[in-house]
């Protein structure tokens, strides 16, 4: 045996004391949820909600792709799509926006929706819970769906915020029995941890009054101050909003418009693409990495209506293919004709790496080196674009695995590990 001028006794003793972080970074970062994401959130004004809105949002969606982009060459003129990518997408776009374009939605109490009083909202949030409850009788309501409530950072309308979540949860459970799954909840514009502290002691409250398994009710926080960039005391303020929540946040979704606003840009500079949005998305990514919380970009409010279709589809096809390119797989959708840039976005920017990303995860796969000497966790990226994709309906199967030589099952355990 080698001899050493360390005690063993004394090394292990140090090493030791590393164990208490063992135990933190596993609680703290469990890595990956095996929930699949979806690609956006779309967000209804409570008041607009009603029995057709899902329907309204998948006709309208592909009535928008039917009228001004018919064909793949449309792809190509309007958003500048490579013509060989655009006709690989075309079929696939159509296929969505037929299935399954809603992934997930939000009635919206916030913002999109105002302060009617006290009765009316209590009104909406009993109508609209029917409304969810009927969706579900009917196997009608998108796979992923909840509700935006009113923010804590105005005094007045605390209490209203809580009394719409209570109402719309009771009305909800009287009539469907059981929480769905795919419920979240989005809690808008904080700016001190408290918010989401005395947040999750609601949740808790509910839970226990209506008979809810602990922790079911979770929650996404958006990212739409600069206090939940950076605190009153200088410090990233995230990470302890993360800690706050209890192992209920579920993702962080950024707020365009509000942010730009609270960082004193002008209407002309308040768009996703400002730098002041990449600093605040790169603060989301570092807080959030590791710990199974989903990432959300924000929206556009150019949309593609009316005169302005060219110009709204072009500008929120860039603005998501940016987005993806950042590693934000997720954003707001405002408008059903968003749709088709949504998906076309998502389906093109896949299949235009694929190729070379299939021939290095396929090298990997096979441990037959190549050009590029991937690390295990660039492989499981690469493995979770395919997974990705697969979901969504950006590839199938059989492409897979004439790409990568990998089946369908492989792929997925390979963007596990």
């Amino acid at each position: 045996m080698a001899r050493t001028s360390l005690e063993t006794a004394e090394v292990n003793r140090r090493l030791a004391r590393l164990s208490a972080v063992d135990e933190h970074i596993a609680a703290t970062y469990p890595g990956a949820r095996a929930a699949r994401q979806p690609v956006h959130t779309c967000y209804v004004p409570a008041n607009k909600v009603d029995a057709d809105t899902v329907r309204l949002w998948e006709r309208e969606a592909l009535a928008a792709l039917d009228r001004d982009a018919a064909r793949p060459e449309d792809l190509v003129d309007i958003l500048g799509m490579d013509p060989e990518i655009a006709r690989s997408v075309h079929p696939r776009l159509r296929a969505k926006l037929q299935n399954s374009p809603l992934e997930d939605l939000r009635i919206d109490f916030e913002d999109g929706y105002g302060n009617p009083g006290d009765e009316a909202e209590d009104a909406e949030a009993e109508r609209t819970a029917g409304v969810v409850a009927d969706w579900l009788r009917e196997g009608a309501a998108p796979a992923n769906f909840g509700l935006r409530v009113k923010s804590f950072d105005t005094p007045q309308l605390r209490a209203r915020s809580v009394r719409t979540l209570d109402v719309f949860l009771t009305a909800l459970l009287r009539q469907h029995g059981s929480l769905p799954e795919g419920f979240v909840l989005t809690f808008p514009k904080v700016v001190d941890v408290a918010q989401v502290e005395v947040f999750v002691e609601f949740l808790g409250l509910l839970e226990q009054q209506l008979g809810l398994p602990e922790r079911s009710l979770g929650f996404e926080i958006q990212v739409e101050t600069t206090q939940s960039i950076v605190d009153s005391e200088g410090r990233l303020a995230l990470p302890r909003f993360l800690r706050a929540g209890g192992g209920r946040v579920t993702g962080l979704h950024f707020g365009t418009y509000d942010y730009t606003a609270g960082c004193g840009l002008t209407a002309a500079h308040q768009h996703l693409a400002h730098r002041a949005c990449d600093f605040a998305r790169h603060v989301m990514q570092v807080s959030a990495a590791g710990t199974g919380v989903f990432l959300s970009d924000g929206s556009t409010n150019v949309l593609p209506v009316g005169d302005q279709v060219r110009h709204g589809w072009r500008t929120h096809y860039d603005l998501t293919r940016r987005s993806l390119e950042h590693g934000f797989y997720q954003g707001w959708d405002l408008h059903p004709a968003q749709l088709v840039t949504r998906y076309a976005a998502v389906f093109a920017a896949f299949r235009d790496s694929a190729p070379a990303e299939a021939a290095r995860l396929s090298a990997y796969a096979s441990a037959s080196g190549g050009a590029v000497l991937d690390e295990p966790a660039t492989a499981r990226a690469l493995a979770a674009s395919f997974v990705r994709a697969l979901d969504n309906g950006g590839i199938d199967a059989a492409e897979v695995k004439d790409l990568t030589g990998l089946s369908e099952p492989e792929i997925r355990e390979l963007g596990r590990l």
